[in-house]
């Protein structure tokens, strides 16, 4: 099994935010928001006083956003990328609120927690968008575990550098080489602390809408099978009325013809 990591040289990204816009295109991200970023910060070594920080998903090791989750719509998966199974997602947001990275937001269109997945949802076993597009080839994607991958190769002979938030816990996998200056993040754990009574919660509306759909099948079924006493009334009623009215109109008739004898 691969194990997928993303590096990124931030000393080559010149801010052109082609990364941005392929990521938008590819996945059908909505106008005004990413999946992934540049930021500008300060860096006192860097010859113009600053460096970019192109970024995404940290698709760290034992996630918070995971732990988050109330419905398991998030989870880690062995190739090492974190994923969201947007059938199981209610959109609650508590995932947006534990990850100290901002990597995460609520789409618009679905109404689910969306961040960066290695395109793997739009385009499997393809190179991320952001990284076919770099111009400068600072962002380097591949199998961290195969020793012939340009990944495997950047991350033996440089120095990896992972930005963690502090008291966050975190621990990403998306390694900066050489040196990075990201901007403040954080501090504390984001996580909510109600967010753990929500899996209980999540388990009983479950179960009552089950019931509740179960009940409204039965009475469907008893509908369809069975039609309701007032049913079976309504059109006997109804050809009753008509009689009725029929024997009505023959009376008349019959005291019209008296009258004109």
């Amino acid at each position: 099994m691969a194990h997928y990591i993303m590096a990124i040289d931030s000393e080559r990204c010149m801010n052109c935010k082609a990364c941005i816009i392929a990521c938008q295109q590819r996945n059908h991200v909505p106008y005004g928001l990413a999946r992934n970023w540049i930021r500008e910060t300060a860096c006192s070594t860097a010859p113009a006083g600053f460096r970019f920080q192109p970024g995404t998903c940290m698709h760290c090791d034992d996630p918070s956003c995971v732990r988050a989750c109330p419905t398991a719509a998030t989870w880690k998966d062995s190739d090492g990328s974190v994923k969201i199974d947007v059938s199981r997602c209610i959109g609650c947001g508590s995932c947006i609120k534990a990850c100290p990275y901002h990597a995460r937001f609520l789409n618009p269109q679905s109404g689910t927690a969306d961040k960066c997945d290695y395109c793997q949802g739009s385009t499997p076993g393809e190179v991320p968008a952001c990284v076919a597009v770099c111009p400068t080839h600072c962002r380097i994607f591949g199998d961290a575990d195969d020793p012939g991958s340009e990944v495997a190769g950047v991350l033996a002979t440089r120095k990896p550098i992972h930005v963690i938030p502090k008291n966050s816990g975190a621990r990403p996998t998306l390694t900066y080489l050489d040196a990075t200056t990201p901007e403040i993040l954080p501090e504390g754990p984001t996580e909510s602390r109600p967010v753990e009574a929500m899996r209980p919660m999540a388990k009983a509306v479950t179960w009552i809408g089950g019931l509740v759909l179960a009940a409204l099948g039965g009475t469907f079924v008893r509908q369809l099978l069975w039609p309701s006493a007032r049913e079976e009334e309504e059109p006997a009623a109804n050809a009753a009325g008509h009689r009725a009215s029929n024997r009505a109109r023959e009376e008349g008739t019959a005291e019209d013809h008296r009258g004109q004898s």
